[in-house]
């Protein structure tokens, strides 16, 4: 700075010097609702507000093992029938969770911040709990409303703000922001009041299974082929076969391998499963209807789709037990199978997020954009939430940041583990671990309490693992440009321990 009080000590003769003019934040004026996934928001019972699920993870441990924390959670005859009201969801979930079969499960914490920092004013952002025990067209329906007052709030709001209202270009819309199952609740909603659509001017959908996920099928047959104790499948198991939300992930492709053909699931066959035929019917319903011609679509839909993860994509079955399979089938544009030279059909490893595989995550005309992230971490990834900012404050001609980076992909026991004992941690998309590391941390305190060496093994890395104590950890992966992976594990108190 020259003596002159501006850069290089020059002076314009005549022209005041001034300071730098103010920087303008980066916000939409958009609505925002964020929706949440299966077990994403917090249930408490309606008579004396006890908490059922959203539990600390200390406690997590503890539930699963008592025999009858779970029961709670059954959806009953009376409820069934539409007399619900008996389960409140009261908010996003706000610490990690797990479960058999779908593991870890993060809080939404950081989604509902990305949002905040992305709007002209908190009142913009809505956060949208529901009870993801009941049917998708349930949800859809009460998120129909919600949105539509949650629009009408705003633009009141905005319109009796004269630095609000000064600042529009245009009204204000809606942008939904939907995690996994969260992203067929919105689907239902828009079906359910078609009125809204014009009123959307964006969604966005984090690892939303819109064809299903044959790991729905895997919980409603108890994963007999896991390594998990018994008593919690079957538990975990009796729960979900009493569940609409979750019959309603059900696949809708064909996804039975019997060899030289591939089936489609049909309600006598998830019978058979362990899941509940007249569900499993209203299920095959409701996809056939969302994927007529006619079949309202979602606007301007952004499917954020995780890759690099191995996933289930199709499933065996051998005398009512069903095996999940590691890769998918390829179809001709009739829908013909394709087969090699011998009549095999054609099978490849798609991949996906761990939960949901990548071609069932988006739908229509929507171009998925890739991110190698675990289907419970996407709505917390670094890269994921910069994205949703960019989607958010982007204009209205803007197509929206480039792809994200790299395909590192993390693979832990999906069935949890045991504390004191040792368990192997794989990563995939790197051959050498110079620059790559990986620590498992509490979830509840966040305190690193191990840190794995990660060494070559066949064509990824392997680290063993020990978690000191039992609880819920996170094992987080990260290496130099990529944000860090990170998969939620269970561990579990050793089978000799009574209780």
């Amino acid at each position: 700075m020259g003596s002159g009080g501006t850069p290089g000590g020059r002076r314009d003769a005549g022209r005041p010097w001034r300071e730098r003019p103010p920087l303008h934040p980066d916000i939409t004026y958009d609505a925002v609702v964020v929706v949440p996934g299966l077990m994403g928001s917090e249930l408490r019972d309606a008579a004396d507000g006890r908490l059922l699920w959203g539990l600390s993870p200390r406690l997590l441990e503890q539930v699963w093992r008592d025999p009858s924390a779970l029961r709670h959670l059954h959806l009953t005859p009376e409820e069934r029938t539409g007399n619900v009201g008996r389960v409140r969801a009261t908010a996003l979930l706000r610490v990690p969770a797990w479960a058999p079969v779908l593991q870890g499960l993060e809080p939404y914490g950081a989604l509902l911040r990305t949002a905040g920092d992305a709007v002209a004013d908190p009142r913009a952002v809505l956060a949208f709990p529901y009870d993801w025990r009941l049917p998708v067209e349930h949800n859809g329906s009460l998120l129909a409303q919600a949105a539509r007052r949650h629009l009408d709030s705003w633009l009141a709001a905005v319109e009796a703000d004269p630095a609000l209202r000064g600042s529009l270009e245009r009204a204000p819309r809606l942008v939904f922001l939907a995690h996994s199952m969260g992203g067929l609740v919105t689907w239902a909603a828009l079906e359910h009041d078609p009125g809204l659509v014009p009123d959307v001017r964006t969604a966005i959908t984090l690892g939303t299974p819109f064809l299903g996920s044959p790991k729905a099928v895997l919980v409603l047959n108890g994963d007999r082929r896991s390594r998990l104790p018994d008593r919690l499948l079957q538990r975990f198991q009796a729960l979900a076969a009493t569940l609409p939300g979750v019959h309603d992930l059900l696949p809708d492709f064909r996804c039975v391998d019997t060899g030289l053909e591939v089936v489609r699931l049909d309600p006598p066959t998830v019978r058979a499963l362990g899941g509940d035929e007249e569900l499993a019917a209203a299920t095959i319903t409701r996809q056939a209807r969302m994927r007529s011609p006619g079949a309202v679509r979602v606007p301007d839909h952004r499917a954020v789709v995780g890759i690099a993860q191995e996933t289930v994509q199709s499933i065996r079955m051998t005398d009512a037990v069903a095996t999940g399979q590691y890769e998918s089938f390829l179809a001709h544009a009739d829908g013909r199978l394709r087969r090699d030279a011998h009549g095999i059909p054609e099978r490849r490893n798609r991949q996906g997020d761990g939960t949901v595989h990548r071609d069932a995550a988006h739908t229509g005309p929507a171009r998925p954009v890739y991110f190698p992230v675990q289907h419970g971490a996407l709505a917390g990834n670094a890269s994921v939430l910069k994205y949703v900012h960019a989607v958010l404050t982007e204009y209205d001609d803007s197509t929206g940041p480039p792809l994200g980076q790299g395909e590192l992909g993390l693979t832990v026991p999906d069935e949890g583990v045991t504390a004191g004992e040792p368990w192997t941690v794989h990563v995939s998309g790197r051959t050498a671990p110079a620059g790559v590391s990986c620590v498992l941390v509490d979830a509840e305190s966040g305190r690193q309490v191990a840190r794995a060496r990660l060494a070559a093994h066949g064509d990824g890395l392997a680290a063993t693992v020990t978690a000191p104590v039992p609880g819920l950890f996170r094992v987080v992966v990260a290496a130099g440009g990529i944000a860090p992976l990170t998969q939620l594990v269970l561990a579990r108190v050793p089978e000799n321990t009574t209780g």
